[in-house]
């Protein structure tokens, strides 16, 4: 799954890598370095634009950068409180489920991060996970980021909720939220067979052996055909839901200060040589 990530990236480093055409600066994000559910992060979508800026571009759907809160709130739902819990899509079955199927034809967009967190547990607790029963709390916190060090592009959903509650001109009366796409964790090992295990060789020597899930990560040849919002059928769409080639990522221990959301900073990045005492995989 995803619950948390780091995105620290400039919104003008950003509008370069993904060549985007159109973003407000009073939208820009601060660094964060451990964004948790229901924070605004950046997306990058392609819609068409609307009112005296469509005249000079016409209907073609323009490329861009915004902020959206994280935790989706279907169109058709009565009230915004189940967003948190709508954090991940399951890439196996997001063409058909209620909550993400019109999203997934039509609203695409890529959740730019630095990486993403997750938490090693035991074997007896992640078959209870994949079971999808309630599992112990979570141990040693481990960051998962691009080997050559570039922005991570996961693939992600966006919607538009409308609160009936207030009039057209508030500026709340309209939410833009998104969701995570997640798939299998590569099982293949990572080309150092003891990243992040320490003197004795203990810990995870792939991104399965920390989770069972990890986010659906776009390489670069994918992001035009799946921010393209021409392409609506899900038949047509669904290969762009292959996980990306394995050896890509890395992982590493990282302290388990980032377990708690109220601490923001880039020393949550720093690596550490082995696993903090106590947090044993």
């Amino acid at each position: 799954m995803c619950g948390r990530y780091a995105a620290s990236r400039r919104p003008e480093d950003l509008v370069g890598t993904f060549g985007v055409e159109k973003w407000e600066p009073e939208e820009a994000l601060a660094p964060d370095w451990n964004v948790a559910p229901t924070k605004d992060v950046y997306a990058v979508l392609e819609r068409p634009l609307k009112g005296p800026e469509a005249e000079a571009v016409g209907p073609r759907p323009v490329r861009q950068l915004r902020a959206l809160k994280w935790g989706l709130v279907p169109s058709w739902a009565k009230s915004p409180e189940g967003g948190a819990k709508m954090i991940n899509a399951r890439a196996e079955t997001v063409h058909e489920k209620p909550s993400y199927r019109r999203p997934f034809a039509a609203r695409r967009c890529i959740l730019p991060a630095d990486g993403y967190y997750e938490w090693v547990t035991g074997s007896g607790e992640r078959q209870l996970e994949e079971k999808g029963k309630r599992k112990r709390p979570r141990k040693q916190p481990y960051f998962v980021t691009p080997v050559d060090g570039s922005v991570m592009a996961m693939a992600g959903l966006y919607e538009f909720w409308r609160d009936r509650t207030l009039p057209d001109e508030h500026p709340r009366a309209w939410w833009v939220t998104c969701t995570v796409i997640t798939t299998e964790a590569e099982r293949e090992p990572f080309a150092e067979a003891d990243v992040g295990a320490g003197a004795e060789g203990e810990g995870p020597h792939s991104l399965a052996d920390i989770h069972p899930r990890m986010p659906l990560v776009l390489t670069e040849d994918r992001w035009d055909a799946w921010l393209d919002p021409a392409r609506t059928d899900p038949d047509d769409l669904r290969p762009l839901l292959a996980p990306p080639p394995a050896g890509l990522l890395r992982a590493y221990p990282v302290a388990t200060g980032v377990s708690d959301v109220r601490n923001n900073g880039p020393e949550l990045l720093h690596e550490l040589e082995a696993p903090e005492e106590g947090t044993l995989f």
